[in-house]
């Protein structure tokens, strides 16, 4: 396709060129270099949980339970169950439950860290591809006190030791022996913070399993046999926990595919209807377009340069030369180009990598050492040249010897042009991120500033283990009398977060065949003070007071217009075993989704399991006095577990963060895309300017202003951003409300936004622009003119 002579003309355009050059592979190895880190994205998201050997066989058993009359559809089963589905359905050929353990103490001497793992059933490592570098797959679970750790936590643990045989200690209590060492997991799967695997056979000795069919509290993993068809396993799935439960729970289970779990795990009424992967088309699109404004920045300025190439065209064609001919010679030029920005793409990438894995929090990686990445690189280069190329290379190659060789091939100055159009492409694109970008920081601040319902300021909370459990009277007093805290309280959960919601519950006036889920929460006193809730009718509890608050609760407003209440303390609600009387109604406030209404809220007392210790800070000392005393005072009462806490208002900002990913990623593409447009328009004014030097040297002599010039070249320009401004409005518009329509709670798009978004590419168009505008009009006509 491209002979050695072609490169050789090609090199000396390029160098004598220089400008056109440098302007032309700086805007494509930008918007390669873009669309690279939007691909390794892209790739890695694709490719999560799918590099596992059994992929096309291995299924999460999924929950379906009909709630209000819509079904809702949960990742998670019953814990009795995994034994029942090896045994009674001959589909089915592996399964594992998995059981996260999250923040555990593990020691080794005086190496002591908080890690999370998992419980799992022996079929996990058999069903899985995660490779052991230390260990028999198949016996590692032998033993009921083996633990296997990763690579990365036994060499924090053991360092360049070997630490099979070894004994670590987990929690306050038990031991175990390591009995395999598991290759660190990669990021591209959902099971990429596991750093230790302990077995379900322990928990089966100890009594530890929950029996009971109707809580759906963890994940079910299966392996399906060979030949074996999962939309037949789903039509018997449907019975097993009814029947299991003499039809007194109807929840119906059924498998849903691993490898599209990551991407399409939204489900509304029992149905899939997306997920991630709306990101991923989203931003797979951008890349593309980034690529295609990069290649259009070729395409008109290789155009823009047609008199210049014209008579060189002409002459070529005079002495022989071809039409393919001459194809071949401006593909070679722009595949040229395209392997020079390549190159400059790739040190692009590899210097931005580390910046961008900290935005996306994943470790995306240029494999060099892979034979298909380089393929694939020089098969995306080359498309990327041939692409840039298409278009200049049949326009020039088209030109008439006899019309170019007499200085008659000019048509006039049409009204639409292949130029005019690719420049309002570009600029529609630019236009519809600016919007985009616009709308999505909106629906985050408007989320943000929506009342949470609770106080943040200063209030923290730390998980409880066994040791504070049981000293938890003891640190509470002193946390209070030493002024640390002004308010303490024990409860289930962090406040942002609800681990707890029951379809049971009863009371007076429900209709009974009713199915309805209520938010499930705990606290030991003290709730409302701590966390600063509105109180709208009787009092918090407070079992010192009155002892009977044990079985005490309050609601809030939603669970009240739910339940109908009219005078609502007093009244009693019945979740099995026991019978709540409530004693107050709170406010709503925001556990869970900013962007979701508020769920009907029961808060327990005391006699429901608590986890996590909620404190107010004493506002009258400085925050750093205030840790470090209560750091003192929890190593005092456990000096093995390091100190764990988190800050409310910092866990309430983590609820932002897919939005807020997505609003960065599309600012920062929005930015790269609108440099490359303008790259493109300053080379396009830029050539402008000095076609029409002698027609503004006539007009200058003739009394034309500074200022006049300057619009007659800025001009069209801007009438080109207009027309952009005009197609991309509709567009955006439509994309963004799309968008907000997954969201309950939401920003009204408002016009303000086109109107900013359109000045904002105005004005970054008429700066590009107006430098060579004004160095055209300013400059002596003199010497544009003297030859005439």
């Amino acid at each position: 396709m491209f002979k050695n002579n072609n490169f050789k003309i090609a090199f000396r355009n390029l160098r004598r060129n220089k400008a056109f050059s440098i302007i032309n592979i700086s805007g494509l190895a930008i918007g390669m270099a873009s669309a690279i880190l939007i691909l390794l994205w892209v790739q890695n998201e694709m490719s999560h949980d799918r590099f596992h050997t059994k992929v096309d066989r291995l299924y999460q058993v999924w929950s379906n339970d009909k709630i209000n009359g819509t079904i809702r559809s949960l990742t998670y089963t019953p814990e009795i169950m995994a034994p029942a589905l090896k045994t009674d359905y001959p589909e089915i050929e592996e399964v594992t439950r998995v059981r996260y353990t999250r923040n555990l103490l593990v020691v080794n001497n005086d190496k002591k860290l908080l890690s999370t793992g998992a419980v799992v059933d022996p079929g996990f490592l058999t069903m899985f591809s995660f490779p052991l570098l230390a260990g028999n797959s198949k016996t590692v679970f032998n033993d009921p006190y083996s633990i296997i750790l990763t690579r990365k936590l036994a060499k924090k643990l053991f360092g360049d030791a070997n630490p099979v045989g070894k004994i670590v200690q987990m929690g306050n209590t038990e031991s175990f022996t390591v009995s395999g060492i598991l290759k660190d997991l990669p990021n591209n799967t959902q099971f990429d913070y596991i750093e230790y695997l302990l077995g379900y056979d322990l928990q089966t000795q100890q009594g530890n399993i929950d029996k009971d069919w109707t809580n759906i509290s963890i994940s079910t993993f299966v392996l399906l046999k060979p030949n074996s068809k999962a939309e037949q396993l789903n039509g018997k799935l449907k019975t097993i926990i009814p029947a299991h439960t003499n039809g007194a729970q109807k929840t119906e289970e059924f498998v849903y595919p691993l490898s599209k779990l990551w991407l399409y795990s939204n489900f509304e009424n029992g149905k899939a209807i997306g997920g991630r992967i709306e990101r991923v088309k989203t931003f797979s699109i951008i890349a593309v377009f980034i690529l295609v404004i990069a290649c259009i920045n070729f395409m008109n300025l290789s155009t823009a340069r047609s008199e210049k190439r014209a008579k060189e065209v002409g002459v070529r064609k005079v002495i022989g030369a071809g039409k393919r001919s001459l194809i071949m010679q401006f593909f070679t030029e722009s595949v040229l180009m395209a392997f020079i920005a390549g190159i400059i793409a790739l040190v692009i990438v590899q210097l931005a990598l580390p910046a961008f894995n900290r935005l996306v929090q994943k470790e995306l990686v240029l494999d060099y050492a892979n034979i298909y990445f380089w393929l694939a690189g020089i098969a995306f280069v080359l498309f990327t040249g041939i692409l840039a190329g298409s278009y200049p290379a049949f326009f020039l190659s088209a030109f008439k010897p006899v019309t170019v060789l007499k200085g008659t091939f000019k048509k006039v100055n049409a009204l639409v042009t292949p130029r005019k159009v690719l420049v309002v492409i570009q600029f529609t694109f630019s236009v519809v991120l600016i919007i985009c970008t616009i709308v999505v920081a909106q629906q985050v601040k408007f989320a943000q500033n929506r009342s949470a319902g609770y106080n943040r300021h200063q209030l923290l909370h730390v998980y409880l283990n066994d040791e504070m459990k049981r000293n938890y009277n003891l640190i509470r007093n002193e946390l209070l009398n030493t002024g640390v805290a002004s308010s303490i309280s024990a409860v289930q959960s962090p406040l942002s977060q609800n681990w707890s919601s029951g379809i049971g519950l009863n009371w007076a006036g429900k209709d009974p065949n009713a199915v309805i889920q209520i938010n499930r929460f705990t606290e030991d006193g003290d709730l409302v003070k701590t966390a600063g809730l509105q109180l709208i009718a009787g009092r918090d509890i407070d079992v010192k007071k009155y002892p009977t608050d044990s079985t005490a609760c309050i609601i809030n407003e939603s669970a009240l217009k739910l339940m109908g209440f009219k005078d609502p303390v007093g009244q009693i609600i019945y979740d099995d075993p026991v019978s709540w009387h409530v004693v107050g109604v709170i406010k709503d406030f925001v556990q869970e989704s900013p962007y979701e209404p508020v769920k009907p809220l029961i808060i327990r007392g005391p006699k429901e399991w608590v986890s996590t210790m909620l404190v107010k800070l004493n506002s009258s000392n400085p925050v750093a006095d205030n840790l470090a005393k209560m750091e003192q005072v929890l190593k005092k009462y456990d000096p093995v577990y390091p100190i764990e806490y988190a800050f409310a208002d910092d866990e309430y900002a983590h609820k932002f963060a897919d939005e807020q990913l997505t609003g960065t990623l599309a600012s920062l593409f929005s930015v790269l895309t609108i440099f490359i447009s303008c790259l493109g328009l300053f080379g396009l004014s830029t050539y402008m300017a000095e076609n029409r030097l002698k027609e503004i040297g006539v007009r200058k002599v003739l009394g034309a202003s500074v200022i006049n010039i300057t619009s007659l070249l800025g001009g069209d320009f801007v009438k080109l951003v207009i027309v952009a401004i005009v197609i991309a409005s509709p567009l955006a518009w439509f994309a963004m409300h799309n968008w907000l329509q997954g969201y309950n709670y939401r920003v009204a798009i408002s016009w303000a936004t086109f109107l900013i978004a359109g000045l904002l590419a105005i004005s970054i168009a008429l700066v590009t622009i107006s430098f060579q505008s004004i160095k055209a009009a300013i400059a002596n006509p003199v010497k544009s003119l003297r030859t005439e």
